[in-house]
């Protein structure tokens, strides 16, 4: 069977999404039933005996019934906005700590080089790095409803135990979960299960209050309130934790099949079966038992592993056994690990063994210089990570000046980062002239001494790698409240207008901040059409700006344009000309109108527009970058590189 990609698997987490407010809504259904038989029993006598379903219209029966779903849905409501904060509430919530960008523990370096190599390889925003120092069992999970405030929780044994292909293996498999929309999902299963969880929280109150009370009380009729309340508890109790079993029963359905996913793309995307292997025999042989925090079933389904102990584990884990998820991944190698034995095989041959051999001395990224045509299609590629774009992030982060690299990690420098590129090609004079346009802050105002560290190293590295210097520099942008994020995409908007035109780059640059630190960048767009339809006019100005980015005259731009919007409009639709000019600002309302389309209509667009640009055979800078903008606004995290 093939392995699903990312636009598949985004459709499936939205189905999902769907599916868990449906059976949310059928066990409370089952719940207030449940508690109503309870009210029933305790009022009959003063409903004069009526029949069960003529007590549920009674004003007994609606009361019992209101309150039930009243305290379901506010349990749940509550925990929603305990975890509105989003991946950093969730850390927080387990009692974790974030890691320091510049540390200078071996271990957590070792973490945070993984995963900028993972995050700049597959185009995604680098997560915020959290470590839970007390947990000495084997586990991570990722949290957050979007990809741009995503963070990555770690425990200390999983950084200590692990070594850095195993390690590896881990981070993919939590990247595939930021690609696949499983973090939305996570974080809501957790609201909807403390909602269950009410009823069986307040008979859990009532029955202890009933067992404390009784024994100041006597025989009189208050002992016999409290007894009664003794079994309104227990009942209450009862059901409500019948509710937790069922509710756990479906979560752990749904979860098992997205961990045997996230197995699989974790291999894809290293390419080292061994590595995840490895984690998860060790998992086996220590535990990934989280035992610090209170909060260790709740998170049960979002590990890498199990993290509670709990009975009836064949139904109610979260994970498919480890034995059955390390056959998956490779058959015989459960025996292979067991054997305790070195591999024979040199590493260099396992891993071209499993997948595409590195190339030694590829250059590979546009910003070096025209690439050559992709050979599979660009929406194959997109929340993928290959081997070229993995070897170019190695490249990357190898070249940077530490200096420079040390910069990104903190908020002023990051700021100062996103000026640079802006003046980083003007002269002396107009690059002051600029910043002189930028109001007086301590953080994101002009800093001369930052600038000076910052520009001679980005004219050295050169223009083709500012997206990635971008992505390694967003946790400290993040790191901004509300205000400075404000003024941050502000500044940048004065610095793009002072010549009264508009670059590609600049667009992207405005447009990449905007999505990923706007006041909507943690808000999850919907699906707003299933067909290509309604949006054909943004289709039209999309490709026809990328139709004329990819030709160099106008017979050759209008035949790629009709090439391109074949497969979106009929024979009459598709005679429009192509746009002589297409404005910045129709270009930005046409990203957004395009991100409402169903997942499974993007591709088509990814490739519409790849295919505009590959026309002459290579891939330059520009180009490059006007992909990137596309993708980046339709939510398609695309790898750096174009092969």
């Amino acid at each position: 069977m093939a392995h699903p990609g990312f636009f598949q698997r985004q459709a499936h987490a939205r189905r999902n999404t769907s599916l868990l407010v449906l059976l949310f809504l059928t066990a409370v259904a089952f719940i207030t039933l449940a508690v109503c038989l309870v009210g029933y029993f305790v009022t009959r006598s003063e409903s004069s005996s009526l029949a069960f379903h003529h007590w549920l219209l009674s004003n007994h029966g609606l009361l019992t019934g209101a309150t039930v779903v009243l305290l379901i849905g506010l349990g749940s409501l509550l925990r929603w906005i305990d975890l509105a904060g989003g991946g950093s509430r969730v850390a927080k919530m387990v009692g974790a700590q974030p890691i320091d960008p510049d540390t200078r523990d071996s271990d957590e370096r070792k973490l945070r080089n993984i995963v900028e190599e993972m995050a700049i390889a597959s185009g995604v925003p680098v997560p915020e790095l959290y470590v839970m120092n007390q947990e000495t069992g084997i586990n991570a999970f990722v949290a957050g409803y979007t990809a741009n405030e995503a963070v990555m929780v770690v425990t200390h044994g999983a950084i200590t135990q692990l070594s850095r292909d195993e390690l590896q293996g881990v981070v993919a498999h939590e990247f595939s979960h930021i690609f696949n929309g499983d973090m939305r999902l996570n974080v809501r299963l957790i609201s909807l299960l403390a909602g269950i969880l009410m009823i069986g929280q307040i008979g859990g109150f009532l029955l202890r209050a009933s067992f404390y009370r009784g024994h100041r009380v006597g025989r009189s009729r208050d002992g016999r309130a409290q007894a009664a309340m003794g079994i309104i508890g227990l009942a209450l109790f009862v059901i409500g934790y019948v509710g937790v079993f069922f509710g756990r029963l479906i979560q752990a359905a749904v979860s098992r099949q997205r961990e045997m996913l996230a197995d699989a793309s974790s291999v894809q995307f290293t390419r080292n079966p061994e590595g995840i292997a490895g984690a998860l025999f060790k998992i086996g042989l220590k535990g990934g038992y989280l035992d610090t925090t209170s909060h260790a079933s709740d998170m049960n389904h979002m590990c890498f592993g199990e993290s509670a102990r709990m009975k009836f584990a064949s139904l109610l884990a979260s994970h498919p056994p480890i034995d059955e998820r390390i056959n998956a991944i490779q058959p015989g190698m459960l025996a292979r690990l067991r054997s305790r034995l070195r591999d024979t095989e040199p590493g260099v041959d396992l891993y071209r063994g499993s997948g595409a051999a590195p190339v030694a001395g590829t250059s590979g990224f546009t910003g070096a210089g025209p690439t050559a045509k992709p050979a599979r299609k660009f929406s194959d590629q997109v929340g993928t990570i290959s081997q070229q774009s993995e070897d170019f992030a190695l490249r990357f982060l190898s070249q940077l000046p530490a200096t420079f690299r040390n910069l990104l990690y903190t908020r002023a420098g990051a700021v100062q980062l996103c000026y640079a590129m802006l003046i980083s090609e003007l002269s002396r004079d107009q690059q002051m002239q600029r910043l002189a346009l930028l109001p007086p802050h301590p953080v994101l105002g002009s800093q001369p001494d930052l600038l000076g560290k910052l520009l001679p190293a980005l004219k050295t590295i050169g223009e083709g790698v500012r997206f990635p210097a971008l992505e390694l520099a967003m946790p400290a942008l993040r790191k901004l409240d509300p205000e400075e994020r404000e003024i941050l995409i502000t500044s940048v908007q004065k610095l793009v207008a002072a010549d009264n035109r508009v670059s590609l780059f600049e667009l992207a640059l405005t447009s990449f901040l905007s999505r990923h630190l706007g006041a909507e960048a943690d808000r999850v767009v919907p699906v707003r059409y299933k067909s290509y339809k309604p949006v054909l006019p943004a289709l039209q100005r999309l490709l026809s700006l990328l139709a004329r980015a990819g030709s160099s005259s106008q017979p050759d731009a209008e035949a790629l344009y009709r090439e391109a919007m074949a497969g979106f409009a009929n024979a009459r639709n598709g005679t429009q000309p192509v746009l002589e000019k297409v404005t910045m600002r129709q270009l930005r309302e046409a990203l957004t109108a395009l991100n409402g389309l169903s997942p499974l209509l993007k591709p088509a667009v990814i490739d519409a527009c790849g295919h505009c640009i590959t026309h002459d055979g290579k891939v330059d800078t520009r180009e490059y970058e006007l992909m990137r903008l596309v993708a980046d606004q339709m939510d398609c995290p695309m790898p750096p590189l174009m092969v």
